[in-house]
């Protein structure tokens, strides 16, 4: 894959990570949860996010140093 596909890549799984956290925060009622509760998910959501960052740059450094010069 091209760097620039990947960088596109990594953006929308960035932007589903958050649709998603962002939906089951609200279908799960979490608002009127415990403060416990809200860390946890927030600590869960930046983990998962961090994760799929961690992920995204590797592959487009990957891209980077096997692109054709």
């Amino acid at each position: 894959m091209t760097v620039k596909r990947e960088a596109l890549v990594l953006v929308g799984l960035v932007l589903a990570v958050d649709a998603i956290f962002i939906g089951a925060y609200f279908l799960a009622g979490i608002e009127r949860a415990a403060d416990d509760v809200k860390i946890g998910f927030t600590l869960v959501w930046t983990l998962s996010t961090l994760a799929v960052v961690i992920r995204g740059l590797a592959r487009i450094r990957t891209a980077r140093l096997t692109r054709p010069t």
